[in-house]
């Protein structure tokens, strides 16, 4: 299956996190004092009239201590995701975009594809209790920092570190940072 409709798949997410809320048995105020996210946004999401930033879904994501994947659940064994197409997720700034790309059935390993707009920063909150997150540049440069350390990283260079520490992403040329990034859950 192609992932082409983005609204079938806000739909689908917002139908994901109700559906891990009743089984959770928590009440919309209980979530929104979970992950930080507004009872009103919350409602929003699972209604399908919102497409949310990727800054919400962390929240979600880790506030009920499940895989940003999660919330993008296919009963299909094979999908596309095609680089351009489909799902994608802005930061609030909108210079930083993920496209999900794959997700294990044991869900401990993740996949994005992200962009990095030109002369711009991503400032992501820490991920998950001993999450590793690994990313390799596909085409442009990228400085990642994590903790108080800085790395350059050019076309084809790849980065592991723990993501549950605090890190970000800086593109400081003209041309935008392409990169394929895996998140490694603990479970």
């Amino acid at each position: 299956m192609e992932i082409d409709d983005t609204r079938q798949i806000v739909l689908q997410v917002g139908a994901t996190l109700k559906k891990i809320r009743k089984e959770k048995k928590m009440s919309l105020d209980e979530l929104s004092e979970l992950t930080g996210v507004s009872k009103l946004t919350l409602g929003n999401i699972e209604r399908g009239e919102t497409n949310p930033t990727v800054g919400i879904l962390w929240k979600i994501s880790k506030g009920i201590s499940l895989p940003l994947m999660t919330l993008f659940s296919s009963e299909s064994s094979v999908n596309i995701f095609r680089a351009g197409k489909g799902l994608r997720f802005a930061s609030e700034q909108k210079n930083w975009i993920i496209e999900p790309i794959l997700k294990n059935t044991n869900h401990d390993i993740e996949m994005y594809r992200a962009y990095l707009r030109p002369n711009s920063s991503y400032n992501p909150e820490a991920h998950h209790t001993n999450t590793t997150e690994i990313a390799t540049v596909m085409s442009g440069s990228v400085s990642i920092q994590v903790n108080e350390e800085i790395y350059s990283l050019n076309q084809y260079d790849t980065i592991s570190f723990r993501a549950d520490s605090s890190h970000s992403y800086l593109n400081p040329t003209d041309n935008e940072t392409v990169l394929h990034i895996t998140l490694k859950y603990e479970v």
